[in-house]
């Protein structure tokens, strides 16, 4: 395993650091809250998918192929979910907002999100696919696969949040905060055309 370790980890940073629905999220908490505020996201995001990578690794392929229903489920309540979550990027304003402003996502939703977020899915199937070998010792195996994927989603999340804080900075009106949050909750929702795909 270990000579394929460069190639797990180029893997790992271009499916982490290239455009996702993590990545939207964070970005667009990072622009309404700031970057402390998501950290609890960011935390979640991250421990959530290696949970996700870990456990799919070790045996949810095997209840998927056994019971096809519950794959089928799951990808409509991630559809579901997804449109909930761009709603509520789309109805985002400033941080001192009031009393009744929004707050950012917290640890439990970033971490729960990973079950359904479709990229998620394809980052997992393509990662136990190729960095896992027939007759080798799969909990090593995992468990690299899973400690590098963890370095490089935090890596690229905590990096997408920092954009979303700066451009969070540029927009100075109500309008151009509305705009921004309007279009990073269509980049949500249109992935849940992959969901489908």
């Amino acid at each position: 395993m270990s000579e394929a370790l460069p190639a797990l980890i180029a893997f790992s940073a271009v499916m982490s650091f290239t455009p996702g629905p993590n990545n939207v999220l964070v970005t667009a908490s990072g622009a309404n809250f700031g970057f402390r505020r998501s950290v609890p996201l960011i935390l979640g995001i991250t421990l959530g998918f290696a949970l996700m990578v870990a456990i799919v690794g070790l045996c949810a392929t095997r209840l998927f192929e056994a019971l096809p229903a519950v794959h089928v489920a799951m990808k409509y309540a991630g559809a579901a979910y997804l449109l909930w979550l761009a709603w509520r990027i789309a109805r985002s304003g400033h941080a001192g907002g009031g009393a009744g402003a929004a707050r950012p996502l917290g640890f439990v939703e970033g971490a729960a999100f990973q079950w359904i977020n479709p990229k998620g899915w394809v980052f997992v199937a393509g990662a136990l696919s190729a960095f896992t070998t027939v007759g080798g010792d799969l909990l090593a195996e995992v468990a690299l696969i899973t400690a590098v994927i963890a370095v490089a989603c935090l890596a690229a999340i905590a990096t997408w949040c920092a954009f979303g804080v700066a451009i969070g900075r540029l927009l100075t009106s109500d309008r151009a905060l509305a705009i921004f949050n309007w279009s990073m909750a269509a980049l949500l929702a249109l992935s849940v055309v992959a969901v489908f795909a």
